[in-house]
């Protein structure tokens, strides 16, 4: 059985792209070459809210496949959020991902809740509820990133 864990991670630095590093690093994640996946979950997964854990020195540089939402702010008292939800099959598994992000948490959610309301409509599989996680941070004065990443699995090269 495939498990895909959904982690987050905020950061701040003194550039959007440090911050994101430093998102990515909270969540788990920052020592990886990101692979970014769409949004199918496949038949048997299970997906859990959780920190993945890896032995960084094992894994360091491999390929981590992932559905990933980012968003960062350098405004002083600008937000950034992001989001991913999903909607799986409870008797298959199989599902759905979203990812979203915006300057709000009501916008993120907003936009999540939405994507997969019309994705199910458009699907004659019948899914469960909508479920999500979602992250954000204020920037105080320097570029801020907040991420959420679905884990699906590392390979090396």
């Amino acid at each position: 059985m495939l498990t895909i864990a959904v982690t987050t991670g905020a950061g701040e630095a003194d550039t959007s792209l440090a911050a994101f590093d430093a998102a990515l690093l909270e969540a788990g994640i920052g020592n990886f070459n990101l692979i970014p996946l769409s949004s199918v979950i496949p038949t048997g997964a299970l997906v859990v809210e959780k920190h993945p854990e890896f032995d960084d020195e094992a894994v360091w540089g491999h390929r981590l496949y992932v559905v990933l939402a980012e968003q960062h702010a350098d405004v002083p008292g600008a937000e950034a959020w992001a989001g991913i939800g999903w909607i799986q099959d409870p008797d298959s598994g199989r599902g759905l991902f979203v990812e979203h992000q915006g300057i709000s948490e009501e916008a993120a959610v907003s936009d999540i809740e939405h994507s997969l309301e019309n994705m199910r409509a458009t699907r004659p599989q019948s899914f469960g509820p909508v479920q999500m996680v979602v992250r954000g941070t204020r920037c105080a004065s320097r570029p801020v990133s907040a991420l959420v990443a679905a884990v699906y699995r590392d390979e090396p090269w």
